[in-house]
């Protein structure tokens, strides 16, 4: 399946509009605790175990947004946002979320 940020596909003329598809997954605040934990882990200002959560979870995120696109019969994903939020009563939970246009192109 295509996904990408742009509105249309170069090539593949949108042949119909499915709707709008969402995906999302959220971090707890053990997480994060195991993160501060394993703060040693920096090397060079990046945290490889923090980078690898967040990467983690944004894949969670589209996958789940490819997946409610097949269900509506699209074939791509064109206008695709990813967003992170913090939530929870002292920001304790991150949530991804990434959101676009489920479409059908010609292929």
């Amino acid at each position: 399946m295509l996904v990408t940020t742009t509105p249309t596909i170069e090539g593949h003329p949108i042949q119909s509009y499915q709707g709008l598809v969402t995906g999302e997954a959220i971090l707890g605040a053990n997480i994060f605790k195991d993160f501060f934990a394993g703060i040693r882990d920096i090397v060079g200002g990046r945290s490889g175990s923090y980078e690898r959560v967040l990467n983690d979870a944004r894949e969670a995120a589209m996958q789940e947004m490819r997946q409610r696109a097949l269900l509506l019969g699209a074939n791509a994903v064109v206008g695709v946002d990813i967003d992170y939020e913090f939530l929870g009563a002292q920001n304790g939970m991150m949530m991804v979320s990434a959101t676009g246009t489920a479409v059908t192109i010609a292929e």
